[in-house]
């Protein structure tokens, strides 16, 4: 549908609230309520009912959790790396078994379809698996003989209670990302999940204590701003990993900073995805699309700013449209293509960026706010979008929307189109589709974004590897999971150490040297 055959949309109405659950902590290997008497909504966002009332802790609360977890650190820090990777063993086998139990709850409280949120397990679990790997990554070096009767060799050590921010986009993998790097080396964690869609953390939490991690090894305070700041200031917080928006991430960077603490604090995006002329079209639209419009856009590396370098743009955005007119929005539990956006809250930013769009110039070739859902019509719709002709001011461009809308901005050349990403204060993510190695290997140099995909349109890496941006995309210097989530979780120690050897001389007052 155009903007030209725009229908009333009024947007989701007042819903009947069913009786809502109440969600608490997760703390010392139990449940509980939590003492600062305030609480927020959940919703179900296909239905927009509201289905959990989650408490939101106090510095009270959160003091709590962090010395559950300082009290666990004692031991759990001298456990043997056999005993930390037989847990993660299990708890693997734990998660992998109930994939669709887990799936079924990010749907109902995110609203995702259910295919998309069974990935979003399955990426969580690559990292899983490579922690329970974690006594190869730990390995240090030897050096003998450095000097005569002298051996050198370093270790890694864990750090204590580390605290993990996660945020409502991916309430299952980017808990997975820290968790189990951070207790595989050792450390202790107190996890804050997005108050928007807390069970799936819990069930987490609850799950790795069935697997054997002993009980205050991994703590979920729900909440929100007040949490947050708690962890950032308590003085036996070591560490804090945080992903969510760069306002966000800048002031986590700054606050945790300040108290003595290590951060690595990812941000937001605006991710573009390149079409240089002798690209294979068909390819490059079926990527927009899924890239652009996969969990309605509410991914941090989803694509939103599609730069096609002419003469390609028309064809391909007759392409993109047409895949989008076979897209069906509705309940994620229905086998629907793109589900709700979270909130209402959410659901009426994003609009206003589609209407921003619209009264700056950009051209609506489909509009997502005439959609049709395939759902309770209170819940939070908002169909796939597609605007072309947008240009770098309009805020559709310079603004992360994390909604389902894709903007296309044309170039004449190459040089314009790199130009373009450079210039952009993100550095997440980028894609480049082309038939050209010579370009596609210019482009992975000249680029200057933390993560590149060649005809790959999400490049997020394996977890052997690290993820993280560049720029206003990141905040510290150690990336997410891999070689960077060891080091991050961990710190270098170096022993030099000398035996007492019946040769040896007697009292040398001199300068040790390397002889």
């Amino acid at each position: 549908m155009t903007g030209a055959t725009r229908r009333a949309s009024p947007g989701p109405q007042a819903a009947p609230t069913v009786d809502a659950a109440r969600i608490g902590h997760f703390v010392d290997g139990e449940r509980i309520d939590g003492t600062s008497g305030r609480h927020g909504d959940v919703f179900d966002p296909a239905t927009g009912r509201r289905t959990g009332l989650v408490a939101l802790a106090g510095a009270a609360d959160v003091a709590v959790a962090v010395e559950a977890a300082g009290r666990a650190a004692r031991s759990w820090r001298d456990a043997s790396l056999a005993r930390r990777t037989a847990v993660l063993f299990a708890f693997r086998e734990l998660v992998h078994a109930r994939r669709d139990r887990l799936a079924e709850v990010i749907t109902a409280e995110h609203g995702k379809v259910l295919a998309d949120a069974a990935g979003e397990v399955q990426r969580g679990l690559e990292v899983v698996e490579y922690a329970c790997g974690i006594a190869s990554a730990l390995r240090g070096r030897f050096s003998e003989n450095v000097s005569t009767g002298v051996d050198s060799y370093s270790l890694r050590q864990p750090l204590g209670v580390v605290a993990v921010i996660s945020p409502f986009n991916f309430p299952v993998m980017v808990p997975l990302w820290f968790v189990p790097i951070a207790v595989a080396c050792g450390n202790t964690v107190v996890l804050k999940p997005s108050e928007k869609d807390p069970g799936a953390a819990l069930l987490l939490a609850e799950w790795f204590v069935e697997a054997g991690l002993p009980a205050g090894v991994l703590n979920v305070v729900n909440g929100d701003a007040e949490a947050v700041d708690a962890l950032l200031d308590h003085p036996d917080v070591r560490a804090v990993s945080f992903v969510g928006s760069t306002p966000v991430a800048r002031h986590v960077h700054r606050r945790a900073t300040l108290t003595g603490k290590r951060v690595q604090a990812l941000g937001g995006a605006k991710n573009h995805l390149v079409v240089l002329p002798d690209a294979d079209l068909d390819l490059a639209a079926d990527a927009a699309v899924n890239a652009g419009f996969g969990s309605a856009g509410e991914r941090c590396m989803a694509i939103s700013a599609l730069v096609a370098v002419e003469p390609v743009a028309d064809a391909l955005v007759a392409r993109i449209a047409a895949r989008m007119a076979g897209l069906r929005t509705g309940d994620g539990r229905r086998g629907c293509d793109m589900g709700p956006l979270v909130t209402a809250a959410h659901l009426a930013r994003v609009r206003g960026y589609v209407e921003a769009g619209v009264a700056a110039g950009a051209v609506p070739v489909v509009d997502g706010r005439d959609v049709v859902p395939d759902g309770d019509p209170n819940g939070f719709w908002l169909g796939p979008t597609l605007f072309d002709r947008v240009t770098p001011d309009m805020s559709v461009y310079t603004d992360e929307i994390f909604g389902p809308v894709l903007g296309v901005v044309r170039v004449d050349s190459y040089d314009a189109a790199v130009a373009l990403v450079n210039a952009n204060p993100y550095g997440n993510g980028t894609a480049v589709f082309t038939n050209d190695g010579g370009a596609a290997r210019r482009f992975q140099h000249e680029v200057e974004v933390g993560m590149v995909g060649i005809n790959v349109p999400i490049p997020v890496p394996m977890a052997y590897y690290s993820f993280g941006g560049w720029k206003a995309s990141l905040f510290g210097d150690l990336h997410a999971h891999g070689e960077d989530g060891v080091r991050f979780f961990t710190r270098g120690k170096v022993v030099t150490s000398r035996w007492p050897d019946p040769r040896h001389g007697g009292v040398n007052l001199g300068f040790p040297t390397q002889t």
